[in-house]
Order: structure tokens, then sequence, then C-alpha cells
């Protein structure tokens, strides 16, 4: 694991849940793939809910523990979805993910198949 300050890093955990447990458009962005957005709604709306309750972290798919990653199954079909943190102007990364003035998180929803 990189070393990464505990308290930073439980900041971020912290920032990533929230977001990703409300999809409030205030604490970020929600991006879906073509191959996401062509799955019938039913498939979608039981994806975003899978995602949003998410909890199965392990080393293996966290392993900085900041609660970036997740991979599930729903209706027969892998999915997957990842936490991105940008600047506020979405051309690099964020210099501070701890602090949402400097940071706009991305969770993008995708099949397993195009990632």
């Amino acid at each position: 694991m990189p070393h990464i300050d505990t308290a930073a890093r439980d900041r971020i955990r912290e920032l990533n849940d929230a977001f990703r447990e409300s999809f409030d458009p205030k604490l970020g962005r929600t991006m879906q793939t073509a191959g996401f957005k062509g799955m019938p709604g039913n498939v979608r709306k039981m994806a975003l809910r899978k995602t949003a309750t998410f909890d199965a972290f392990t080393p293996d798919n966290d392993p900085n523990g900041e609660h970036d990653f997740g991979s599930f199954e729903v209706g027969g079909q892998r999915f997957f979805w990842k936490i991105d943190c940008y600047d506020p102007s979405m051309e690099s990364g964020s210099e501070d993910p701890t602090d949402p003035e400097k940071t706009t998180r991305v969770l993008t929803l995708m099949l397993a198949e195009e990632y």
C-alpha cells in the first residue's frame, strides 16, 4: 500500500462514500458509459442501488482504503464503478482530494467488459 497519511485516507474515504451513497450533484459528477446506458432501465436502476449500497471492500479491491472502486453482478451482467478525483476545472488530478473545494469527484458506472 502506498504511504498516505491515515487522516487523509479516512477523509477521502468519507467524501467518496458520501458521494457514492447519495449521488448528490453538489458532491460530484456521475458518468455512465455507453454500455451502461444501453442496459434496460430496471437493470440500470438496480446497478445504481448496488453502487450506492456497496460495502464489499477488501484489500484486493480497495488497497488504499479510499472506497474508490467496486464491482458486482446484476441481471447476469458484471458492473464496475470507479471514483476519480479531479481539480475543479476537470483538467488534471486534484491537488488535494481531502478538500471538496479543490476536488471534483467523478463516479463512472460501466460494464466490466468496457474497462
